[in-house]
């Protein structure tokens, strides 16, 4: 198989904020990060369809780690994980 990735992953499990105008605020956690996007698992809430935009926060235990949220998009999506591209 192929690797297509251009940039190395780090795994992690760091709380992210999902936000739309059309859904509103989804909570998930980022399974892993990297410079293109992250994988992020979402429980018990619909995933946003693929090609939408976003606007992403994540977050550690003790405040945001992005004060700012950055634009992201909905690359893929596979039962309860979605795959984000930063935009």
């Amino acid at each position: 198989m192929i690797e297509r990735r251009q940039f190395e992953r780090t795994s992690t499990s760091i709380r992210v904020e999902i936000a739309n105008p059309s859904f509103g605020t989804i909570i998930g956690f980022a399974k892993d990060i990297s410079d293109g996007g992250a994988l992020v698992q979402i429980e018990r809430q619909p995933n946003p369809p693929v090609g939408t935009e976003v606007m992403v926060r994540f977050r550690k235990a003790v405040g945001p780690i992005n004060v700012e949220p950055v634009p992201m998009k909905v690359v893929h999506q596979f039962r309860n994980t979605i795959g984000l591209m930063f935009v």
